[in-house]
């Protein structure tokens, strides 16, 4: 005998940011109701003003608003576009898939509320333990890479 679990398909969306330092685990996130170039310069902004005196070197996938024309990056931060279909190699990811298995997973969420309490909780716990999200991003390919200009 198969356990039953529930499920609710709604088409709502939730977009949740986040950039994590691999080298220690540091996590920062934006959820927002939408996602577009706007939304994407917001956050590169954020965390640019959260890490003022670091230069930020962010690897990111290609999705529409990571690449537009009109994405602001300030100035102490570089992107790095990531292959297509190569999600494996992004460290964020492995974020994703921790939230999804710990907030989601055999959880039957009434409304988009639910969900975004359910994400933001996940990415709280995430924020508030960089031991774990290091031990998930910092892969020995990244974490032996010099950030340091010669």
């Amino acid at each position: 005998m198969r356990p039953v679990v529930g499920a609710r398909l709604q088409r709502k969306y939730i977009y949740a940011f986040s950039a994590v330092s691999p080298h220690d685990g540091v996590l920062d996130s934006l959820v927002r109701p939408w996602v577009n170039a706007q939304t994407m310069s917001l956050f590169l902004a954020e965390v640019a003003r959260r890490h003022a005196d670091e230069f930020i070197f962010m690897v990111m996938d290609q999705a529409g608003w990571h690449i537009a024309g009109e994405l602001a990056v300030p100035s102490n931060m570089r992107l790095m576009f990531l292959p297509p279909y190569s999600p494996e190699l992004n460290p964020a990811e492995h974020l994703w898939k921790a939230i999804r298995e710990d907030c989601f997973a055999n959880h039957v969420l009434r409304d988009l509320d639910a969900v975004e309490a359910a994400l933001t909780g996940g990415i709280n716990a995430l924020e508030a333990n960089p031991v774990r999200t290091q031990s998930m991003t910092g892969f020995k390919w990244i974490t032996s890479i010099s950030l340091n200009a010669t």
